[in-house]
């Protein structure tokens, strides 16, 4: 793992943000503002590496399940940071799929959600010729705690790279709201969800093991099992990490 002071990892964050708008030729981006950390953390980094004019937020609930809490601390954070902001609720979106010719597992309407939340982001991409940021951090990605064509559809992840309490550790030092920290981790994605109540172990423990196991380092003595329950994780979720397989023509 690749230890970094905060004020340091700050500055080649925002500077290697700048730099991918400048390679790919784009000087504008949206993303999905949740009233998460995540997202917010995310938002204000944006707004610094191109300038908040260029960054637009959109707030999708589906009333069914998302907080009122979530879209008040959603639309604070647009307003103190000064970028443009709209409200997209999905209900209308989500109820379409009541038609279909089947009865969706309660999962297809879970990640439903995330995936409709990404129609609307592209949507608005397209049609102002700007990115799409994802807000997905590294435990979530090694864990495959995310939605494929959902949460996972996006141009780039600004903190891809950041372990969930390297999320919250540069969150506070770029001044984003306390609210956004004293939160439960949540995807929102049913009522009264949380992430580590359904990964079934603390960011704590999954930021402190997954750089070893992602380094071939032995876990230490007593945490043996969380770390098998990691790696076991990782290994059911590996699909989600890969692009599509396309089936080769030659015989093996």
């Amino acid at each position: 793992m690749i230890f970094i002071k905060i004020n340091e990892l700050n500055s080649v964050l925002v500077k290697n943000i700048a730099n991918f708008f400048t390679e790919q030729g784009k000087t504008k981006v949206v993303l999905g503002l949740s009233g998460g950390i995540d997202s917010a953390l995310v938002l204000s980094l944006l707004t610094e590496a191109i300038g908040k004019s260029n960054v637009t937020a959109i707030f999708m609930p589906n009333k069914a399940i998302t907080s009122d809490k979530s879209g008040f601390d959603a639309k604070k954070l647009a307003v103190l940071l000064a970028v443009k902001f709209f409200v997209v609720e999905i209900d209308g979106i989500l109820a379409s799929f009541s038609k279909l010719p089947w009865i969706p597992s309660d999962i297809a309407k879970a990640n439903l959600n995330a995936r409709t939340r990404a129609l609307v982001l592209y949507n608005y991409a397209n049609s102002t010729e700007c990115l799409v940021a994802g807000t997905g951090n590294k435990s979530e990605f090694y864990m495959g705690y995310f939605t494929k064509y959902g949460d996972a559809a996006a141009d780039f992840f600004p903190i891809g790279n950041l372990l969930k309490t390297q999320v919250r550790a540069l969150s506070e030092y770029r001044g984003i709201p306390h609210e956004f920290l004293e939160k439960a981790p949540s995807a929102e994605l049913w009522k009264g969800q949380e992430d580590e109540k359904e990964m079934g172990l603390t960011y704590a423990e999954l930021d402190e093991l997954l750089p070893l196991i992602l380094e071939g380092k032995k876990i230490p003595a007593g945490k043996e099992k969380i770390g098998e329950k990691i790696k076991k994780q990782i290994k059911e979720t590996e699909h989600k990490r890969q692009n599509p397989k396309i089936i080769p023509l030659s015989s093996t």
